[in-house]
């Protein structure tokens, strides 16, 4: 695993189209945002895990490969008051 230390504002890049940013540390949480192509799910851990135990008691995925959206529902949009954001 690779470990890094950034500080608030600061970035990680993850190949060409992932980009994660240190958005704010309040004592021991550190909010994060994470910009990723669309149809890359992106899901806290705890509710990855939820879907896994789900999906394996669930129905087969459709035709065309797809169980569901692939976004996590209480992900909070990204505020344009940040002037590093794209949008």
């Amino acid at each position: 695993m690779l470990t890094l230390t950034r500080k608030v504002g600061q970035k990680i890049r993850i190949g060409d189209h992932i980009e994660i940013v240190v958005r704010e540390i309040r004592g021991r949480q550190v909010r994060l945002g994470i910009s990723a192509p669309q149809g890359l799910p992106v899901y806290r851990e705890e509710l990855y895990q939820q879907i896994a135990q789900e999906g394996a008691t669930a129905k087969p995925e459709t035709a065309d490969g797809a169980a569901g959206s692939g976004t996590e529902a209480d992900t909070e949009p990204e505020s344009s008051d940040d002037p590093g954001s794209d949008g």
